[in-house]
């Protein structure tokens, strides 16, 4: 009797630190593929640039490029090589279309980035068309936006960090405990399930989906109400990530005030990224930072919950359960925050301004482009349905409402401790 081998896998987190740093160290000493031309103003520059045979061939050679870094991806997550071959090219291809329409001069006018419209032609896709589940399962969305963070670290120089990282911790610990117990309060008041109560309560308050697939975790909840949870995140995080830099810049907010705003109330690291790049470089750097401030704080909040959980379970129904230890904060810390760390102290101690400068545009670009392959991802992969699929809708409403509180008491504390 044949015994099945098991497979060698890398936690997804480590992973992306692998790759990221693969990345680096190949565009330092290796190859640096060269950065497509994707602007345009009219038809002609249209044929003339961006669909010049050097220009399509410089698109496919990053194809490759990506597709070969992304398979060793899914090799090392456990994911089948099979199937992200298959399916990556489609996604780097809506992908690309994204990036074209983008690249018109009256849309970089108006200020809407290429993670917009790959969101729009991923849900385009995944909410009228019936996807095959080899597909879906291929899609490597976490992946995709972990690696572009990764390497938003190269960009980020460590004083930057030390600057703005200690206002950045402070706002994450007054506003991830006063929106999470606003979030519990209200789910209760609504009467909604202890799972989902706990389940919205950090999605809201932390860090949105990994805080929903972390708590349901500590809870070992029902993944039926997290694939719920996640799709009101993914949801309302397009609107955020739309229409808070818009607001941003009518009110005349300060980038610091704007990127700490976007930072703290925007569930998503990716859209965090994507609304933060709308408004500058400043506003960018400091809302990724003050989203980092708070996805440090998931492993001690899953610890928490852990502990919160077994004492309700202890003396609710009687049964003993087992006590969480230490270990449980380090398999929920995000690891690729140490990726994202590294990189920067690289790049701020280690490496000349020369070399820096070599590879900024280059690093800056596959940057941008594993965001907009994820944003396409999580398009091709939420179902607006998952929303009005459950026959209460207290859920949605407790999240809705929790979210308004979360925007309203992040831009208060924004503007106290990053205005100037």
């Amino acid at each position: 009797m044949s015994q099945k081998t098991k497979q060698f896998t890398i936690h997804e987190d480590w992973t992306v630190v692998l790759l990221g740093f693969l990345i680096i160290a190949v565009s330092l000493f290796v190859f640096l593929p060269s950065v497509p031309v994707f602007k345009w103003s009219n038809g002609a520059d249209l044929v003339t640039d961006v669909f010049d045979y050097g220009n399509l061939q410089i698109i496919v050679l990053q194809f490759i490029y990506l597709i070969s870094i992304g398979s060793i991806g899914a090799f090392l997550t456990g994911k089948s090589v099979k199937n992200f071959l298959l399916g990556f090219p489609v996604v780097y291809l809506l992908t690309v279309i994204a990036l074209i329409i983008a690249g018109n001069k009256e849309i970089k006018g108006l200020n809407l980035e290429a993670v917009i419209f790959s969101l729009i032609i991923g849900l385009s896709i995944g909410n009228f068309f019936t996807l095959p589940e080899w597909f879906r399962t291929a899609l490597s969305t976490e992946i995709f936006v972990k690696i572009g963070l990764v390497l938003l670290g190269t960009s980020v120089i460590f004083s930057d960090i030390l600057k703005a990282g200690s206002l950045g911790l402070i706002q994450a610990l007054i506003v991830v405990l006063s929106v999470w117990y606003f979030a519990f309060w209200l789910c209760k008041k609504l009467k909604v399930d202890d799972e989902l109560t706990m389940m919205i309560s950090s999605a809201v308050s932390i860090c949105g989906v990994s805080a929903a697939i972390a708590t349901s975790g500590a809870i070992k909840g029902d993944s039926k109400k997290l694939s719920y949870v996640i799709s009101m995140v993914l949801v309302t995080a397009i609107p955020m990530m739309i229409f808070m830099p818009i607001i941003a810049k009518y009110f005349n907010f300060p980038e610091e005030v704007t990127g700490a705003w976007l930072g703290g109330s925007i569930d998503t690291s990716g859209a965090v990224v994507a609304s933060g790049s709308l408004v500058g470089e400043t506003a960018l750097k400091i809302s990724t930072i003050v989203k980092f401030s708070q996805n440090v704080l998931l492993g001690l909040a899953a610890f928490a919950i852990s502990v919160y959980w077994t004492y309700r379970q202890n003396t609710s129904d009687g049964t003993t359960v087992s006590k969480p230890t230490l270990k449980v904060i380090w398999e929920r810390f995000p690891k690729f925050v140490i990726g994202f760390i590294a990189a920067s102290l690289l790049f701020s101690f280690l490496l000349t301004s020369d070399a820096r400068d070599e590879v900024k545009d280059g690093l800056k670009n596959l940057q941008g482009i594993w965001f907009a392959l994820a944003f396409t991802s999580i398009g091709l992969e939420t179902n607006f349905k998952d929303l009005f699929s459950k026959n209460s809708k207290k859920p949605l409403y407790a999240f809705l409402i929790a979210q308004l509180f979360n925007i309203i008491i992040t831009l208060i504390i924004a503007f106290i401790l990053f205005g100037k």
